[in-house]
């Protein structure tokens, strides 16, 4: 959420960080409603002061027995009443109509962000590896998954409609494994703290972090019983990047608290409403998908520094299961709404001959905290300052098991597994038909 200070500030800087997004100037429209505001505020101020001392005058008047005067200062008192009444109804309303506006505009770019109106204007960042060698026509997963007889679509079709699977033996055993493995890599080596959040949620929490209320129709709503009530309203996490963040919602944590880093394996859920068409088939676009989250909490001076560790951190997560990748820079037109920079990190799937993504690493500065009123206060001062927030996946669970599966098969339609899950999997060397 953006401080209307900073924007009246600097207006020409604000429209020129929307236009990079291909958004209309929005400063003008949004002074002018601050302006009434603001307008509105010194008029009630002012209302107040005389009510104030209207107060004393009458108890001074009373005093010396001048009970015309007395009269005539409680009339005016009465008549400011109502005046202040209606002010700060005036007030609230324009207070509401400005964060309601502010709250519906993305964040602003960094200048380092590279300027595009959709994925086509994303610019590659680096690659590790080389594909794996197969010499064989490669599958795509779910053939794999299916023939393997561990990948059931039909049946979560039956339970729940399109975009679910069953994964049976073997596979929901390598869900585990990877989910097991990211989090020991996260906790032991890279110092996050694991958390196990709640996956339901109320409109603030979703608020915080911007799902709500521009992307409510992506989100799945559920409520408490048969009522359709908001106070009975909760929403299942699209990932646990909703719950982390939130932990420090209307807190005020000490510079020495931070940076704070914070890990999840949670299932998340997702609507797909804007991509009918798109992956019908496989693990790729699921309303029920796996995910280890990776959140930061920092001092605005470190959150920079932080984005490249945290992509660091969902790199070697693919580096240790021998996976070709590449990092790409999301362009203003494929940014998050909340992010200011992207890096997208996009793993080599044979079946597919294609690159996917399968993690973003997102750095938001202080758009979520403001939303969440989440501040700390730096050493030896007084004043208090916005923390800045980041996101990554480290990584997608499902999508690392289609990447393990299209890049690990073999001939046979078998599935070798990587080294670093072997202890996970019981040390067996192959998932196998039967």
């Amino acid at each position: 959420m953006h401080d209307i200070k900073i924007i009246r500030d600097d207006p020409e800087a604000f429209d020129k960080g929307l236009a990079k997004r291909g958004l209309a100037a929005q400063s003008a429209r949004l002074i002018e409603i601050d302006e009434r505001r603001r307008k509105v505020i010194v008029s009630l101020q002012d209302m107040q002061q005389k009510r104030n001392d209207a107060s004393k005058q009458i108890g001074a008047a009373i005093a010396k027995k001048d009970d015309a005067l007395a009269q005539t200062l409680m009339d005016e008192v009465s008549n400011l009443k109502g005046a202040i009444q209606q002010g700060e109804e005036d007030e609230r309303r324009l207070t509401a109509e400005l964060e309601t506006e502010l709250a519906a505009i993305p964040n602003i770019p960094f200048d380092d962000t590279p300027v595009g109106a959709d994925e086509t204007g994303n610019v590659e960042h680096h690659r590790h590896g080389t594909p794996r060698a197969l010499n064989f026509a490669a599958k795509e997963h779910f053939d794999l998954g299916e023939a393997l007889g561990l990948m059931d679509f039909e049946t979560a079709a039956k339970l729940s409609g399109s975009r679910f699977v069953v994964l049976k033996g073997q596979l929901a055993r390598l869900e585990r494994a990877i989910a097991s493995f990211m989090l020991d890599l996260h906790t032991g080596e890279f110092g996050y703290e694991e958390v196990s959040p709640p996956l339901l949620v109320k409109d603030h929490v979703m608020f915080g972090t911007a799902q709500l209320p521009k992307f409510a129709d992506d989100q799945f709503a559920v409520f408490k019983g048969q009522s359709r009530d908001d106070q009975d309203r909760f929403w299942l996490i699209p990932t646990a990047e909703v719950s982390l963040t939130n932990l420090v919602r209307e807190s005020i944590l000490s510079e020495e608290e931070l940076p704070k880093r914070m890990t999840a394996y949670t299932p998340c859920f997702r609507a797909e409403a804007g991509s009918a068409g798109r992956d019908t088939r496989g693990l790729i676009r699921m309303h029920q998908f796996a995910k280890v989250e990776l959140v930061s909490v920092t001092a605005p001076e470190k959150a920079i520094e932080e984005h490249e560790r945290m992509l660091a951190c969902a790199e070697e997560v693919l580096k240790r299961l021998d996976l070709h990748y590449r990092v790409m820079t999301l362009c203003t037109g494929d940014m998050g709404f909340s992010a200011r920079k992207t890096y997208d990190i996009e793993v080599w799937l044979p079946g597919q001959n294609a690159f996917r993504e399968i993690s973003s690493c997102s750095v938001c500065g202080d758009f979520q905290a403001r939303r969440m009123q989440a501040r700390y206060k730096p050493a030896g001062s007084k004043n208090t300052r916005f923390v800045h927030t980041l996101n990554g996946s480290g990584l997608a669970v499902g999508r690392t098991m289609v990447a393990i599966l299209e890049n690990y098969q073999q001939a046979d339609g078998s599935i070798a597994i990587p080294e670093v899950l072997k202890p996970y999997m019981g040390g067996q060397d192959t998932i196998a038909h039967g």
